[in-house]
């Protein structure tokens, strides 16, 4: 059953009158209903309608409902079972046979809506979480973080000593992930997942900067049926989810600050939430967080809870910009092209030639490793003469207007562009890095190397 999906639900019961009185009340819940009176007609339906739930009457023209049960259990679907006085042995054999709940004739309308409506938040937390499971099973067991610069291998060695913490029924230390946009921060959370004890659990990953403002709230901590316009059912949130896996907050920068009070609480308590509910519920998860943008710097300005960001940055790692890992970039512009031709079933691959070994060499990278990705994939798919080249590769000069030709040396284009960029903006350092595609921190880094003050 998928969240936003109208909640189908088949009734098997011959006691007519019953059962449109059931449906009648189910249906002004939201539900889509489909009645059937005997066991022949339950199989057609189940098979057509494939319902989220069932409620399955014991005693029908053609059998016993005890017969159907465990076809429908074999095919995940939630069975609620309804029995007539004397028939509780009945019931008794249907929850051992993985029945969710029974309940006893004359049953009140709205005690059937409850048990319905735990039985579809049941469904929807238990899809969930085999979703997040067979989602990221794939990407968890190839994942790597390539890199042979003493930089990365630094990086690596943190990852697996932080991996060696969580030992036993421990609460696993939250871990920060910093650095510029590209340099492979969710990658490394996916390796921390993929090297700890949790790796065959979920790793459910929440990017904070694409979440709706108005739906984050309850798309992280879940909501109770009614909790707010449009609620018409109880939904887990994406921190239950995770269960005893990995939360990975994808630019937790940018969550606002009413919601990084209510995910203080739940590091510091280890409870959730539910908008609407009263009840709190325990959390096992580990938490991850990463960002491009100077949290610390944040905190000390009011943007950013500096109580959240102490509690975040327990354990932290940094990952250093493609220019600062010497000879990665040849290396993974390698990877890059031998995976391209694998899922473009290339023949060749087609081998870099000189002048593109140079400027992938020399090259800054102010994107990192997602534009060295893209720019690689991009000249594999336009090189004709069997080799990718220089041209292939389609570097931009950002085109400022400076005196800069394909001959100019990468590190006078850059200062160049710079200095014109940094004149254009009267030395306003934000706007300049925004016009130029790139963080403050960036620019700020790049400053500091041509030493522009």
């Amino acid at each position: 059953m998928l969240v936003n999906q109208q909640p189908k639900l088949l009734i098997v019961e011959d006691e007519v009158l019953f059962a449109r009185a059931v449906k009648r009340r189910l249906q002004k819940a939201g539900y889509e209903c489909v009645h059937v009176e005997n066991l022949q007609d339950a199989r057609a339906s189940a098979k057509q309608f494939s319902p989220d739930i069932v409620l399955l009457d014991m005693r029908l023209p053609d059998g016993n409902g005890l017969d159907l049960l465990a076809e429908l259990v074999a095919k995940n679907t939630a069975v609620i079972v309804m029995t007539a006085h004397g028939e509780v042995s009945d019931a008794v054999s249907a929850i051992k046979q993985g029945a969710m709940n029974y309940l006893k004739k004359p049953i009140d309308l709205e005690e059937l809506l409850i048990s319905v409506q735990k039985a579809e938040a049941a469904t929807v937390q238990s899809n969930s979480l085999d979703y997040s499971r067979q989602r990221n099973a794939h990407i968890i067991d190839s994942v790597e973080l390539l890199g042979e610069s003493p930089a990365m291998q630094s990086v690596k060695a943190q990852i697996m000593r932080i991996s060696q913490l969580v030992a036993g029924d421990a609460v696993p230390p939250t871990v920060l992930i910093s650095g510029e946009t590209g340099t492979g921060k969710d990658v490394a959370a996916r390796l921390l997942h993929s090297s700890c004890q949790c790796k065959d659990k979920p790793f459910v990953h929440i990017d904070c900067a694409s979440l709706p403002a108005e739906l984050m709230e309850s798309e992280l901590f879940g909501h109770e049926k009614g909790a707010f316009t449009g609620a018409l059912s109880t939904r887990p949130g994406l921190i239950e989810a995770a269960e005893d896996g990995t939360l990975f907050l994808d630019e937790i920068g940018e969550l606002p600050l009413v919601l990084q009070a209510k995910l203080l609480n739940v590091l510091e308590r280890r409870v959730v939430r539910r908008l609407g509910s009263t009840k709190e519920r325990a959390v096992h998860a580990r938490f991850i967080a990463a960002t491009n943008r100077d949290l610390h710097e944040m905190s000390r300005t009011g943007h950013f809870r500096q109580d959240l960001y102490y509690r975040l940055n327990v354990m932290s790692i940094t990952l250093p910009p493609l220019c600062e890992r010497d000879g990665d970039a040849l290396l993974l512009a390698s990877h890059f092209a031998t995976q391209t031709a694998k899922r473009y079933r290339l023949a060749n691959r087609p081998a870099f030639s000189e002048d593109a070994v140079k400027m992938i060499s020399g090259y800054t990278w102010p994107g990192n490793v997602r534009e060295l990705k893209h720019q690689v994939s991009r000249a594999m798919l336009l090189c004709h003469e069997g080799q990718i080249t220089a041209v292939d590769l389609a570097l931009p000069l950002y085109g400022v207007g400076t005196q800069i030709s394909t001959h100019t040396p990468l590190d006078v284009a850059e200062k160049a562009i710079l200095l014109k960029v940094l004149a254009d903006t009267n030395n306003n350092v934000s706007e300049s890095a925004r016009r130029l595609g790139i963080s403050r921190m960036t620019m700020r880094y790049r400053m500091e190397k041509h030493h522009i003050k």
